[in-house]
C-alpha cells in the first residue's frame, strides 16, 4: 500500500481527494501554486470536517489528526510522494510538463495518476519517463463523497500499478472500475448525452431547464443535468464535450452544444461561479 500521497491541484476536486486521502490515514501533500486558491482549499477542508464533528461522525481528536497528515505546499520540489495524483486544468501540455517536473524529483517506482475526465492516458505515457508507472485515477465530484473511481489502464500500465491503484482506492472506501484508455473513458461517454440532449431541447425551446432537471430527478435521477452541470462546472463539461467531439472525428452526437459554450464565454461557469444555469451564493 502507497504511504504518501501527493495531489497537485487545490481546485474542488483536487482538494476533495486530498481530505479523502486524509480522513483514511494517508499522509498526503496537497500542491498549489497560487496562495489564494490554496487558503480557499484549506479553508473549505476545516469547514468539512467541522460539519462532519457537527454531525458526530468524526471527533474533535479525529479531525485534529486528519488535519495533521495533510502538508500544504506552494513548492513543486516539497511533492515527494509514493503516489503522484494531478488534478489542474484540463490542457494535455500542462499535464506532461508537470509530471515531467515531478518525475525528476520522485522515485522511478513512484505511481503517476492522472484525475484527467477525458484527455488519453496512452499519449500521457508517450511524453513520460516510466510510463509503466502512469495511469488514470478519475474521482467524482465531491470526491471525499463519490464512492465511484475509473481506474485507466493505459497501453503501457504495469498490472502491478492497476493492482496498487485498485487497493489504494478500496482503502479510500471507494469502487474502483478498471477501464482501458477510450475517449471519455466509462462515464463522461456514457454520460454526455445526458448533458447533450437535455440542452438540445432547451435550445428547440421544447422544455425549460428547470422542466428538464425536475423531470429526470422525478424519474429517479440524483440531479438533474442542468444542477449536475452547474456542480461539475461548465468549462469543464465544455472540455471534456470538445475532447470527446475531436476523439470521434468531429462526429455530430459528440457536437458541444451553443448553449453551453455561450455560458463558458459569459463566465457563468455553475456553482464555483456563483451563475451557471441557477443562481448560487458564493462567499
Amino acid at each position: 500500500m502507497k504511504k504518501t500521497v501527493a495531489v497537485i491541484g487545490a481546485g474542488t476536486m483536487g482538494s476533495g481527494i486530498a481530505l479523502c486521502a486524509a480522513q483514511h490515514g494517508f499522509k498526503v501533500i496537497l500542491l498549489e501554486s497560487n496562495q489564494a486558491v490554496l487558503d480557499k482549499a484549506i479553508e473549505n477542508i476545516r469547514l468539512n470536517l467541522s460539519q462532519l464533528v457537527g454531525k458526530g461522525k468524526i471527533t474533535g481528536e479525529q479531525q485534529t489528526e486528519i488535519l495533521l497528515n495533510l502538508t500544504i505546499t506552494t513548492a513543486t520540489n516539497d511533492c515527494r510522494a509514493d503516489l503522484l495524483i494531478e488534478a489542474i486544468i484540463e490542457k494535455m501540455d500542462a499535464k506532461v510538463n508537470l509530471f515531467k517536473e515531478l518525475a525528476a524529483i520522485n522515485n522511478p517506482e513512484s505511481i503517476f495518476a492522472s484525475n484527467t475526465s477525458s484527455l488519453s492516458i496512452n499519449e500521457l505515457q508517450e511524453h513520460l519517463p516510466n510510463p509503466e508507472r502512469v495511469a488514470g485515477l478519475h474521482f467524482f465530484n465531491p470526491a471525499q463523497l463519490m464512492k465511484l473511481v475509473e481506474v485507466v489502464q493505459g497501453e503501457q500500465t504495469h498490472a502491478a500499478v492497476v493492482d496498487s491503484l485498485l487497493e489504494f482506492c478500496r482503502h479510500l472506501g471507494k469502487t474502483p472500475v478498471i477501464c482501458k484508455d477510450s475517449p471519455g473513458f466509462i462515464v463522461n461517454r456514457v454520460a454526455r448525452h445526458y448533458y447533450l440532449e437535455a440542452m438540445k431541447l432547451v435550445e428547440l425551446k421544447i422544455a425549460s431547464f428547470e422542466n428538464v432537471d425536475e423531470i429526470m430527478e422525478a424519474s429517479g435521477f440524483r440531479m438533474g443535468p442542468f444542477k449536475l452541470m452547474d456542480l461539475i462546472g461548465m468549462d469543464i463539461n465544455l472540455a471534456v464535450s470538445t475532447s470527446l467531439y475531436d476523439a470521434f472525428h468531429q462526429t455530430p452526437r459528440f457536437k458541444p452544444s451553443p448553449l453551453q459554450i455561450a455560458k463558458v464565454k459569459a463566465g457563468e461557469l455553475g456553482r464555483k461561479s456563483g451563475k451557471g444555469f441557477y443562481e448560487y451564493n458564493v462567499q
